[in-house]
């Protein structure tokens, strides 16, 4: 008898612990979990905790921007500290600032860390350090985390939660992971026999001395490989560089990622005759081999082929040193093997790849912060560097503050008199736009038969056709304000100095070169299939009518003529309304010889009944009533 009975409490006792088994069943658990404390991460933390968002940051090593420390080896930034710009606007300054990250503290701009144009890469980290600590940022320091993975979904024990190890045996888990390690891991190709002879730029000697009167051979021709030459090119016999593709300039491609003029002192020494050379050929074509102390690059040939015919191969001579300089890649270690994590395809290899959501094609509630997510840009905006992903943090944290607290994204509402100061306003301030061109776009909602707007600014414009799902804002007809430069104006090879590189004509405003805006009108939002089918080199998919406004010497596009008669016009007809500003007597004018008022009129001197009342027009009706 008593055997029948025993079951029972026990029974009782291992459903209470299986309903219970719930986050709390983990020490370590948090909403958000955010990989690495570079600049990205405490972007994305400085907004998660102004949200009181539960998160942790964990950094493996002891401080904030750790991969500053060692990176760049010659320790000059080559992110511009413009600390002046004649203006005392704070959105507008930050256009010029390419260090800073985004928050409420002035003390925290980087303008107050260092007067130089191209800073010591220590301010950076010091400056990432105060960030971290005057904000008071929950970065959890010297904590390596591994073997990243969520089980699969119908495990009924943890909720979908990602699971993860630091080295010390801890276990911590979290229901939103962000990645924000950077692109810092070398990459070292494979496909190159010999590549071992070769020291890499991690670990390259910064004293010019251990190049005295040495022949150097660099692989690679990014900012990296010119950083290193430039800083050794006084104490060498000679600096050969081979990569496979020819030198990206980055006034001609105006993409702040190519070849940097504050690197590039080799190419006089190239083009002016002082024996150091540059030469385009693949690496797979060659190997190294080392003889006498000394170091040869061969080059692969048919068996077929005379080597005689090739007694001036460019790379005959020896070198004492080969120094590789070939880029990072993302460090896919910190995950485990069963978790899967699609790469990029071509030169995009190197990045995770993901929506423009900045989510894991692979991984739900994965994310991606930062130099991750410079797939969506890449060779396109500032998407890969501070001064851009500083702003995709912003966008990336408003995506989830919808999806996952039905926060809408944050917006403004006007009558629809405003729209064009606000416009022009947001074209000669703002600065995510102007950074991330072609990337973040401001969103114009016109509601209530265009009688007022709402506008949304920096939003991905490659969602728009998502932009109700994933900002919390019905929206049908549309104005999209984006930045671009003229088609066809930028890329290798390109004169970008020629006379006629620029046009101040209005009516030419759509073969404007320079980076100008452009406005797109939809009297409906477009669909995926719309997205899909845009053009090729088409930032959106064609709209109802599309305005281009001429670029500008000055980056201001504020001249009554040129630039806002043409806007409001266009304005005008995306509305289908009159709206100019006038001056009262004009309302009282127009109101007695016309059937049709600007809308300004109907909301400010009409008001639908008639004049404004007055102090004295008050004393007269109530002298008549008494």
């Amino acid at each position: 008898m008593y055997w029948s009975v025993f079951p029972w409490p026990y029974l009782v006792t291992t459903v209470v612990f299986v309903f219970h088994f719930t986050t709390s069943s983990f020490p370590h658990h948090h909403d958000y979990c955010v990989i690495g404390a570079g600049p990205s991460g405490l972007q994305i933390g400085y907004f998660l905790h102004q949200k009181h968002r539960d998160y942790v940051i964990f950094e493996r090593n002891n401080v904030s921007g750790s991969f500053y420390v060692q990176y760049p080896r010659h320790r000059k930034l080559i992110s511009i500290n413009k600390r002046h710009t004649g203006s005392t606007n704070k959105e507008f300054n930050l256009r010029h600032d390419w260090n800073s990250l985004l928050s409420h503290d002035e003390s925290l701009l980087f303008k107050h860390y260092s007067k130089e144009m191209f800073p010591h890469a220590d301010t950076l980290v010091k400056y990432l350090q105060d960030f971290t600590t005057k904000l008071g940022l929950n970065v959890q320091y010297n904590t390596e985390v591994r073997d990243i993975h969520r089980p699969p979904a119908n495990h009924s024990t943890d909720q979908n939660l990602y699971h993860m190890n630091d080295l010390n045996g801890n276990h911590y888990t979290c229901s939103k992971l962000i990645v924000a390690t950077g692109i810092a891991e070398p990459n070292v190709p494979d496909i190159v026999p010999g590549i071992d002879y070769a020291v890499g730029y991690e670990d390259v000697s910064i004293n010019p001395d251990d190049f005295e009167g040495q022949s150097v051979l660099v692989l690679g021709r990014g900012n990296a490989a010119f950083e290193t030459a430039d800083a050794i090119y006084g104490s060498t016999n000679l600096i050969h560089m081979v990569s496979r593709s020819r030198i990206r300039l980055a006034w001609e491609t105006h993409y702040v990622g190519d070849l940097r003029a504050v690197n590039n002192g080799l190419l006089d020494t190239y083009q002016l005759k002082s024996q150091d050379a540059i030469l385009e050929a693949g690496l797979e074509e060659i190997h190294i081999v080392k003889r006498n102390n000394k170091l040869y690059v061969e080059f692969d040939t048919d068996d077929d082929v005379d080597d005689t015919l090739l007694d001036n191969f460019a790379l005959r001579q020896p070198y004492d040193k080969i120094i590789r300089c070939l880029g990072f890649k993302f460090d896919q270690t910190i995950f485990k093997n069963t978790t899967k994590l699609s790469m990029g395809l071509g030169r995009r290899r190197k990045y995770p790849k993901i929506g423009y959501n900045y989510e894991s094609v692979d991984n739900p509630d994965m994310f991606f912060a930062g130099t991750n997510t410079h797939s969506l840009d890449f060779r396109k905006s500032a998407g890969g560097f501070i001064h851009g992903f500083r702003y995709t943090a912003r966008s990336l944290h408003n995506l989830l503050e919808w999806r996952y607290h039905q926060v809408p994204w944050p917006s403004h509402t006007a009558p629809i008199t405003q729209l064009i100061n606000t416009i022009i306003k947001r074209l000669n301030e703002a600065s995510g736009t102007y950074q991330m061109f072609g990337v973040l776009g401001d969103v114009i909602i016109l509601k209530n038969n265009g009688v007022e707007f709402e506008i949304l600014e920096e939003f991905p414009v490659n969602l728009i056709h998502k932009l109700s799902e994933t900002t919390g804002h019905d929206a049908s007809r549309i104005i999209v304000i984006n930045m671009e430069y003229g088609k066809g104006f930028s890329g290798p090879g390109k004169d970008i100095f020629r006379p006629d590189r620029a046009t101040q004509e209005p009516s030419d405003a759509h073969v404007s070169n320079f980076l100008h805006p452009v406005l797109y009108y939809y009297n409906r939002l477009p669909t995926e299939e719309d997205m899909r089918r845009a053009t090729p080199g088409d930032v959106l998919p064609r709209p109802t009518l599309l305005h281009h406004i001429v670029e500008d010497f000055l980056a201001l596009w504020d001249a009554p003529n040129s630039h806002i008669l043409p806007l409001r016009r266009f304005l005008e007809g995306a509305v289908g309304k009159d709206l100019r500003e006038v001056f009262a007597e004009i309302c009282l004018g127009l109101a007695l010889t016309h059937e049709a008022l600007p809308h300004s009129c109907k909301e400010h001197f009409m008001q639908g009944q008639g004049l404004m009342p007055t102090y004295y027009l008050r004393r007269q009706v109530e002298m008549i009533q008494s």
